[in-house]
């Protein structure tokens, strides 16, 4: 009989691993804490939406909607859905069909994993994670601020360093649109620079062509018409206000005129967070995006961040994650030895502490290596005379002191062994 075949995963679909579950964990909680003492409420959407809603919200001439969307047609009845490539769109439309907006503005935030179908690579992946918020029915500059000042906070919580703001203004869809006549007569008069994938866009989307990554267009987009030479009063004024609300709170800040984010519901502020050339964060406001996805218009603003993204910046950082390991490993061989062990691992966990209890067999040796290499603070060793006595022999393993007067090995009675480590955990905690 022939071996089965191995099944690999999904190329750019990438497994979680307990190594790096201390990494999430630590991430998870600074994101929630961050969002619970801005007021932001946790709401949870679907992973599969209707088509269209990406194809309006997001826009029908972008990347993420021409090439990068994992869409499909559903068996049973023909409806066109796709697996969702962002949030904001997704949101908004649970925010329209629930009518979350009817007694004023909403505070909302979102983590889970999108879908794109990029060429993988570092930071990048087919499946990826994002953690974002929305401040909807909000339009001052105020509220812009504050989703800037949440990810201030988040990079502050985490630790990370060198993550700096990037911001600009897309103004008005009028102010956009005149600045758009003007991109599509400047590069017409350059069709022997643009590479082909702007001479694709220059009548769909010609904004794009000016966050090229090509380096013979460079020059050619820098020397672009710019938006904040056809921005009205009102688009200024907004943009003044970020800039003041920032500076007031020393945030510092770089304007970067070619910053314009690839979907077409933004307008007015953009901004992204990047380290070493690589966007962390992106977001911005998106006032048509409500009315555009049928919903009475509401102004919005929000971001998202790429997890995987800033899981990198933190390995590189060797950001401080804590504990990580649990705080007994129970040791036991013997005969009838199990039971009790067993018991006193159940009445340990009763007492709030993370207990791992051995099990596979093998030798006191074998099994205090395991112990060693659980993170374990204590081990509880359990034998044939420990159990006969009603005791337990409790060997500190790492930092956490023995009892007062006692080494680093004890005898304990099994009704006092819960008391005697968290006495010995609190005590360490002191110290430290």
């Amino acid at each position: 009989m022939s071996k089965p075949e191995r099944i690999q995963g999904v190329r750019g679909m990438n497994d979680v691993l307990p190594a790096d579950e201390a990494l999430w964990t630590r991430f998870e909680e600074a994101v929630a804490s961050t969002m619970r003492a801005y007021g932001y409420q946790r709401i949870r959407t679907p992973i599969v939406e209707h088509t269209r809603l990406f194809v309006r919200g997001i826009g029908e001439v972008t990347d993420i909607v021409e090439k990068e969307m994992y869409s499909f047609t559903d068996a049973l009845n023909g409806e066109m859905l796709t697996l969702r490539p962002e949030s904001t769109a997704g949101v908004v439309r649970s925010v329209i069909e629930h009518n979350l907006l009817y007694d004023g503005p909403k505070r909302l935030w979102y983590t889970g994993p999108m879908f794109r179908h990029e060429r993988p690579q570092k930071g990048r992946y087919r499946q990826f994670h994002q953690v974002g918020a929305e401040a909807l029915g909000l339009a001052g500059p105020d509220a812009d601020a504050e989703v800037i000042l949440l990810c201030h906070r988040l990079w502050s919580d985490l630790g990370l360093n060198g993550v700096k703001l990037e911001i600009n203004t897309l103004g008005q869809p009028d102010e956009r649109r005149a600045h758009r006549a003007a991109l599509i007569e400047y590069f017409e008069r350059h069709l022997d620079v643009l590479d082909e994938e702007a001479r694709r866009r220059l009548h769909s989307n010609p904004l794009r062509i000016l966050d090229t990554k090509n380096p013979q267009m460079q020059p050619l987009a820098d020397a672009a018409p710019r938006l904040i030479e056809f921005l009205g009063e009102a688009s200024l004024a907004h943009f003044e206000g970020l800039q003041s609300l920032l500076r007031s709170q020393n945030i510092p800040y770089r304007i970067n005129p070619r910053l314009v984010r690839g979907l077409d519901y933004y307008n007015l502020s953009v901004f992204e967070w990047v380290a070493d050339g690589i966007a962390l964060c992106g977001g911005g406001r998106y006032d048509p995006l409500v009315e555009m996805l049928g919903g009475r218009a509401a102004p919005g603003c929000g971001f998202g961040i790429g997890v995987e993204r800033v899981l990198e910046r933190m390995r590189a950082e060797a950001v401080d994650l804590g504990g990580g390991g649990c705080d007994v490993y129970i040791v036991h061989q013997g005969a009838g030895v199990l039971e009790p062990a067993l018991q006193a691992a159940e009445r340990l966990r009763d007492a709030g502490l993370d207990v791992i209890l051995h099990a596979g067999g093998g030798g006191f040796k074998a099994q205090f290596k395991r112990a060693d290499a659980s993170g374990a603070f204590v081990a509880v060793v359990l034998g044939e005379d420990e159990a006969a006595r009603g005791e337990a022999t409790v060997k500190w393993l790492r930092e956490a002191s023995a009892a007062p007067g006692e080494g680093r090995q004890q005898s304990v009675a099994l009704e006092a062994l819960a008391q005697t480590i968290i006495d010995a955990l609190v005590a360490d905690g002191d110290d430290a």
